[in-house]
Formats: structure tokens, C-alpha cells, sequence
């Protein structure tokens, strides 16, 4: 396989852009290997070199979890419980999926398997025994899953004309305007689009399903007793 100079440079660009966890260290040694190629770059695409971080603590013991088939524990918050739970899964892949990294995991109790949002992951990551590995793709079934869930997730949204929630809503994948000023939108999780809702305030209607609309209510009467 070859490169010219642009496509080198923008291989370079993109190996340059992660700064954390383990895609750092991948990151380091694609480089090497593109300066290895001996193609000179344009240098001013280069300077463009954006950041990306993965935020995520829970990321890179994971990762290492994973190539080294062990299994992890650690504390999970669900939305709406108080208190994490406790939680030993042998872990499978690390998918991204609508910006947001996901766990696919087997649960060691119950054999049954498991998608975890890393954002909801507290505290360490704590990394146990060696397990069997388990065969197949699992992060394309992850995919999958995760892409079906999407499909059954529908919100319809009553949006103000003009407004920024109408603009953002509209430009989600999926989103069809099923009436005028109503948009119907897919999600994956409620808690988060709940969150996201929240934050239009008056902009934006929930008309359904039931639970989105408690959740947003429920968000919008905390932040009011909060901060009167």
C-alpha cells in the first residue's frame, strides 16, 4: 500500500489527535511507523491537529482487560438509584456508539450478557482472575444491539419554531417531523436524552412516551428546588 503526501498528512493528523489512555500509546507508534514511509507531509495541515480525549477513567484498565481475557469489578450507577451496585463481568469490547463509549460484557454470576456506559462507571476499575476467552465479533454484535435498541427507542418532541432545540433535535440521525412542530427522535438511553431535554427548557414539549416526559418533568423541578 502507498501514500502521497496528503494522505500521509492526514493519517498524521489523526494519530496525533488522541492524548490519552491507550490510543495514546497506539497513536506514538503510528506515527513512527508513517515518518518510517520517508513521505514528507504538508506541515500546515498538520498544525491543525486537534485533541481528543476520552474522558472515561474506566477506558484503559478495560482495554487491557480485554486483551488479556481477565475479569473486572467495579461500581455501576444506574439513573435513578441512589447507590452503585457492585458489578463482576468478564468484559467483551468497548464500542462507540451516538459519541459514547459502551461495555459489552458476559455478568460472571449469570452468564448473561451485559452494555455498560462507561460514564456511569464510579470509582476503579479493579481487575480479577483470567477467564476463558469467549469467541466470536462481539464488538459487531454489540454494534448490533446497541443500533436495535436505537430503532425501538422513540421520543416524539413538540419543539419551538427557530429555537436551538428544533435546529439540534432536527439534525439528529433519524429525526422525521411526524406533524408540524413535532419531531420524532431515537435514543438509546432515556436518562440521557432526558438530561439533554432538559436543558431547552421551555423550548421543548415531551409528548412521548410517558416516562421521557416524567423524566424531564422530574429534572426541571430538581433544578427549580435547587436553585429556587
Amino acid at each position: 500500500m502507498r501514500f502521497d503526501s496528503e494522505e500521509i498528512a492526514l493519517l498524521g493528523l489523526a494519530a496525533m489527535a488522541w492524548r490519552e489512555g491507550s490510543l495514546n500509546a497506539e497513536s506514538r507508534r503510528a506515527l513512527v511507523k508513517l515518518r518510517a514511509l520517508g513521505i514528507s507531509a504538508d506541515e500546515p495541515v498538520l498544525g491543525y491537529a486537534p485533541r481528543l480525549r476520552l474522558r472515561d477513567a474506566a477506558f484503559e484498565p478495560l482495554t487491557q482487560a480485554i486483551d488479556r481475557h481477565q475479569v473486572v469489578r467495579f461500581d455501576y450507577l444506574k439513573p435513578g438509584e441512589e447507590r452503585a451496585r457492585t458489578r463482576e463481568v468478564i468484559p467483551l469490547a468497548l464500542v462507540q456508539y451516538d459519541g459514547r463509549w459502551h461495555l459489552s460484557a458476559e455478568e460472571l454470576a449469570t452468564g448473561e450478557g451485559k452494555t455498560f456506559l462507561l460514564r456511569r462507571i464510579v470509582g476503579k476499575v479493579t481487575v480479577g482472575k483470567a477467564a476463558p476467552p469467549r469467541l466470536g465479533d462481539h464488538t459487531a454484535r454489540s454494534l448490533a444491539e446497541l443500533e436495535a435498541v436505537w430503532e425501538r427507542g422513540i421520543a416524539d418532541i413538540e419543539v419551538r419554531a427557530g429555537s436551538d432545540a428544533a435546529l439540534r433535535l432536527a439534525h439528529r440521525r433519524g429525526t422525521e417531523e411526524v406533524a408540524p412542530g413535532i419531531l420524532r427522535v431515537h435514543y438509546v438511553d432515556l436518562a440521557i436524552l432526558a438530561d439533554e431535554l432538559a436543558g431547552f427548557g421551555p423550548e421543548v414539549l415531551v409528548v412521548s412516551p410517558p416516562a421521557l416526559r416524567e423524566a424531564v418533568i422530574e429534572r426541571l423541578e430538581r433544578t427549580v428546588a435547587d436553585h429556587g
